[in-house]
């Protein structure tokens, strides 16, 4: 029987606790509107009885595979199956969601990194190693849960229509073998295949640059289908949405003084492709 492959629901994050709870509750009522037992659903479906009572009390987050399977021996004809997306939008952390849905929303993503690669343009083992960096030590689940959450908002470089993506890169972040020089190598393939997209521009920031207006730290600045702006910074232990039109102003300035003092987006395609070749 297995009964490790789901994750425990962050009881912090109220919006996620809702959405497992709803999920584990109709589950339950289709396992006794079916007439089993939880040891009887646990053996047919091959989990074991413990696992599927704490998803049924929505102390634990299902796999997709989990949900399927129930599906089928309860019969429910595709209702379980069909909470995947939600359960999947739930196993995220809240913080990723909401950064999700406003990228989701814009039409146009500036974004300045000082200290490794944005998010956005990361690979999954690079996002891998540094998540296995963070002090305290995440747990496995966690990186993993952590990186899934990462790579999913990359959807936002398939959207239709295509908002603008615009990057700038610090030297430095090019330039440390993060994960290994083969992750570093990948890396910087990743970056020249999305720099190839019409609707993307990455830049870098030289460090010999003497004029920089970018030295208060990293942030990113979306334009929203409305109108609005917003902003959002990350530094050490906190992660902060910038919603004050004047602080988003402040932001919207200097990013763009940011990418006017970096290389343009065909003198950094060029470098990025000589670091290429060097690592």
């Amino acid at each position: 029987m297995t009964d490790e492959p789901d994750q425990d629901v962050d009881l912090e994050d109220d919006d996620s606790g809702a959405v497992i709870a709803a999920v584990g509750r109709q589950i339950r009522l289709w396992r006794e509107a079916a007439g089993m037992s939880a040891a009887e659903l646990g053996r047919a479906i091959g989990y074991s009885e413990n696992l599927v009572y704490k998803v049924e009390g929505g102390k634990r987050i299902p796999q997709p595979e989990f949900l399927d399977k129930v599906d089928e021996v309860l019969n429910a004809g595709g209702r379980i199956a069909a909470m995947k997306k939600d359960v999947a939008e739930a196993r995220y952390p809240k913080k990723v969601r909401d950064l999700a849905k406003l990228e989701a929303d814009a039409i146009e993503i500036g974004a300045y990194a000082s200290v490794v690669i944005d998010g956005l343009l990361q690979t999954e083992e690079y996002a891998r190693a540094l998540y296995r960096e963070r002090r305290p030590a995440f747990s496995e689940d966690q990186v993993e849960r952590l990186v899934a959450a990462r790579m999913a908002r990359q959807a936002v470089f398939e959207r239709e229509p295509a908002p603008l993506l615009t990057f700038v890169q610090e030297e430095a972040t090019l330039r440390r073998p993060t994960g290994g020089k083969m992750v570093l190598r990948r890396q910087l393939e990743r970056l020249l295949e999305l720099s190839a997209l019409r609707h993307v521009e990455i830049q870098v920031m030289p460090i010999e640059t003497e004029e920089h207006a970018g030295l208060g730290g990293p942030h990113n600045v979306l334009k929203l289908r409305d109108g609005t702006a917003v902003a959002h910074s990350q530094a050490q232990l906190h992660s902060r949405l910038i919603t004050d039109p004047r602080e988003v102003q402040i932001l919207e300035m200097r990013y763009g003084l940011i990418r006017s003092q970096a290389l343009t987006p065909r003198l950094s395609r060029t470098f990025i492709e000589k670091l290429l070749g060097e690592t």
